[in-house]
């Protein structure tokens, strides 16, 4: 029954009836087309002829053969052996040569019968011939005609079901491109740091086109500092390191922070280094000491993280704990994440289905002392139980790459597994790549977790065959939307109705939220989501969750979430001169693409050319950044295929690249900004006690006498300068105890009707505290603008100087001015 789960048991199933259709055959094989190149789709039988004991291979040579079968004609290399019709001896040829040129590593051919043939049938998708049956004639005779019905029928089997795979996988790339494209304008508002989006546009790409395969895609960015000679500026490169995307938490971190947007809550967002739960441990009790509202985790290690969680309790904030649950009798109130035991039991019912005649299976994990790995793996091993399924002893990778693809290769090659379970995020990418490195890719049946970029292309192209995917942005959007309910509802009623998690019993145990999750295959199946129904499906998920309405929060409240932080382990950027003779200065000056032959191109002398070579690689890409019309940057991507990038594949990067280049401008944008916005606020900062100092200065208080105060004006008086002028005067008057304040009105520009009103004002508040104003300084200008303008003084004393007002003052304190002779003057 094909049900599309797993092509390549379609399609051994295919050979297999393709053997027995033929008369004493005993090997035979199904290949596709992969650019110029046939690969190994399934074999039967191959084992015999090769170095290793390996059934499926992958290159089968150049697929010029494909071009024969489909015309018809006969090749030299051909058997022109006498058969009814000569259509049918185009299709035959001699065993040992169409091995010696189509199966890498066979090197016992001595072993195949002397005058074998092998009976080659076309296998066409929409009239192509894409591919090619070909099943070994120990006898050297040609089938009959009902043999040749039979073969055509199952390579139009075959033909069916790589068409229905590439359909499905047409629209899981573009559903992914869209996705890539999203994910880079998401980057614009969240302004991503350089290496983040380079890693996104890497891994993005990569899970795009697989055709490719780019081994390498680094960014490569000019300088900002302007130079006049081009040549001669400095460019910064990004390399991406091999490790798994921060995609999961980034997810989580999104998610909280879309639900604290929506109930008017900040959430503040910290990340502790994978390896470190001593230190997350202290991220939470930092939170404790500074009075958090809430705390949303994902404990790395339960128990270390619990005498927190107490302390909290204790203080009065609620914990709840996500992607994990809580140790056993923990103070968290709640765990929201995946229900462990139930994915591990979908775990096995999509193994057991892609192995229906059981075998063993391998399982790796991060740890195997974290709760959800226990779980999941003990819910698998329990439904596997009485079937043909045995899983064996899983193996921990302890968040180490390396470690993690050599337990995968060492139970690969000689732990006679026929599946693999990943039970966290890489350890499938880690039998995955174990599968393609020895060979087994497709033939290994791999369920994974998490659909990281690297899983969703391995996903594609046949290696992973189901991914159970976690709903992370759902965990961190409940895990803000149930602490925010406890905090405005109380704790108990927020948490009323919800379940226990099973076996944690009833009473003060933590509740549970179950966020589900999907299965994704690459096509669809009575059990599974097709990968090009779940990218948008997620999309839309996570629309949806931005546009729906909480309750809003108007205190202002802080919760803080702790995730965990992959590293920054193997990012490297490095600063080098713009060589002006390589690809990237010609990308650069030319702002255009160049899609570069690294053994042939007329750029195979420039420097970058001549070192991505050495490194192995056949291709070299370089698309430009453009704005404004010029290159600021370029994006460039090496494959070892040669010719791997065609003009499709060129225009699809070039849409990321664009999308891209929006992404990096705002971010250096808003980089400037920030460093102009912090430039003009120092410079405000200056101006305004500037402004301060000479306020101070323009308007001094001198007392000069007892009970009498003056007070200079220079420059004009307005409204705001008013109120400041008249709250100094009144306080001085209080605390020297003034009658008389001598307002010198000499240095003002102007003095108006305007700036009277002030002044009056000012008499009328001293009046109040039992002092008088009198306006000292008027000019003969000052006077006569005043009459001119019809203004009344009232009350106000005027003296035309500072000496007369002083007199003045003198008479209305009780003093006097007395003239006495310095003894140190002499007569005349």
């Amino acid at each position: 029954m094909v049900t599309g789960l797993d092509l390549h048991a379609t399609l051994h199933g295919i050979v297999m009836d393709a053997v027995g259709a033929v008369p004493s055959a005993q090997r035979g094989s199904l290949m596709a087309r992969d650019g110029e190149q046939l690969v190994y789709k399934a074999s039967v039988g191959l084992a015999g002829v090769l170095a290793s004991p390996q059934e499926v291979v992958g290159s089968a040579g150049p697929a010029t053969v494909l071009s024969t079968l489909s015309t018809l004609s006969t090749l030299s290399t051909l058997s022109t052996l006498s058969t009814p019709d000569s259509a049918d001896s185009a299709r035959v040829m001699a065993a040992a040569d169409w091995y010696r040129e189509h199966l890498p590593g066979a090197s016992a051919l001595h072993l195949v019968p002397a005058g074998a043939v092998v009976v080659l049938t076309p296998v066409h998708v929409q009239g192509q011939t894409i591919g090619v049956l070909a099943v070994e004639q120990p006898d050297g005779q040609a089938p009959s005609a009902e043999g040749w019905a039979r073969l055509r029928a199952l390579a139009a089997s075959a033909g069916a079901a790589l068409e229905r795979r590439e359909l499905y996988n047409d629209k899981a790339r573009s559903a992914q491109e869209v996705r890539v494209l999203e994910e880079v304008l998401n980057a614009v508002a969240a302004r991503t740091s350089t290496h983040e989006l380079v890693e996104m546009i890497s891994k993005g790409i990569k899970s795009v086109q697989l055709g490719p395969q780019w081994r390498s895609v680094h960014l490569v960015l000019l300088s900002d500092a302007p130079s006049g000679d081009a040549a001669a500026r400095e460019i910064r490169i990004y390399h991406v390191p091999h490790r798994s995307p921060l995609s999961f938490w980034n997810n989580v971190r999104d998610g909280a922070l879309t639900a604290g947007r929506s109930v008017g809550i900040h959430v503040d967002v910290r990340n502790a280094p994978a390896h470190s739960a001593v230190e997350q441990r202290g991220i939470l009790e930092d939170a404790i000491e500074r009075g958090v509202n809430g705390i949303a985790v994902a404990p790395i290690t339960p128990e270390v993280l619990e005498p927190a969680i107490r302390r909290a309790a204790e203080a009065g904030i609620p914990v709840v704990t996500i992607d994990t649950p809580p140790a056993e009798g923990s103070r968290a109130r709640a765990y929201i994440g995946t229900d462990n035991v139930a994915a591990g039991r979908l775990a096995a019912e999509m193994m057991a289905r892609l192995l229906p005649g059981g075998g063993n299976i391998g399982a790796q994990t991060f740890w195997l002392s974290a709760i959800n790995s226990r779980e999941r793996i003990e819910a698998f091993r329990a439904a596997v139980s009485g079937t043909p399924l045995d899983l064996q002893p899983p193996a921990e990778s302890r968040l180490d790459i390396e470690l993690g693809m050599r337990i995968a290769r060492e139970a690969v090659e000689t732990g006679g597994i026929a599946g693999a379970l990943g039970v966290c995020a890489e350890n499938g990418l880690s039998w995955g790549a174990a599968a393609k490195a020895l060979g087994r890719a497709g033939e290994l049946k791999i369920v994974a977790f998490d659909l990281l970029t690297d899983t969703l292309a391995m996903l594609r192209e046949g290696t992973i065959h189901a991914v159970l995917v976690q709903r992370e942005h759902e965990m961190g959007y409940r895990a803000v939307q149930v602490l925010h309910d406890m905090l405005s509802k109380g704790v108990e009623a927020a948490l009323a109705g919800l379940p226990t998690r099973a076996g944690s019993g009833g009473g003060s145990a933590p509740r549970f939220i179950d966020t589900g999750v999907d299965v994704v295959t690459i096509e669809r199946t009575p059990w599974s989501l097709p990968l090009s129904d779940y990218l948008p499906l997620d999309a839309n998920r996570k629309a949806a969750k931005r546009r729906e309405q909480l309750p809003y929060e108007s205190r202002a409240k802080e919760l803080l979430l702790v995730t965990v932080d992959a590293g920054n382990e193997g990012y490297r950027d490095e600063r080098a001169p713009l060589d002006a003779r390589s690809m990237v200065g010609r990308v650069l000056s030319t702002a255009r693409p160049i899609i570069v032959d690294t053994h042939s191109s007329e750029l195979h002398d420039a420097p970058d050319v001549v070192e991505a070579r050495g490194k192995g690689a056949h291709t070299l890409v370089g698309v430009p950044l453009l704005a404004g019309g010029s290159a600021f940057g370029a994006l460039v991507l090496e494959s070892g295929r040669r010719a791997a990038c065609s003009l499709d594949d060129l225009t699809t990067i070039e849409r990321v690249v664009d999308t891209m280049a929006v992404a990096i401008e705002n971010t250096r944008l808003v980089h400037r900004i920030t460093e102009r916005t912090h430039e003009l606020e120092h410079a405000n900062r200056h101006q305004e006690s500037l402004l301060d100092t000479i306020r101070e200065l323009s308007s001094p208080v001198v007392p000069i006498a007892r009970n009498i105060l003056v007070m200079p004006i220079v420059g004009t008086m307005d409204a705001q300068r008013s109120g400041r002028f008249i709250e100094s005067m009144l306080q001085d008057i209080t605390e020297h105890h003034a009658r008389v304040v001598l307002v010198d009105v000499t240095g003002m520009a102007v003095v108006g009707a305007a700036s009277v009103e002030h002044l009056l004002r000012a008499a009328r508040a001293a009046r109040l505290l039992g002092a008088e104003v009198v306006l000292v300084g008027i000019t003969p200008a000052a006077a006569r603008l005043m009459v001119e303008q019809g203004v009344d003084l009232g009350s106000l004393v005027t003296r035309s100087t500072l000496e007369l007002g002083f007199a003045y003052a003198l008479s209305k304190t009780g003093g006097q001015i007395v003239y006495r002779r310095s003894p140190h003057l002499q007569p005349f």
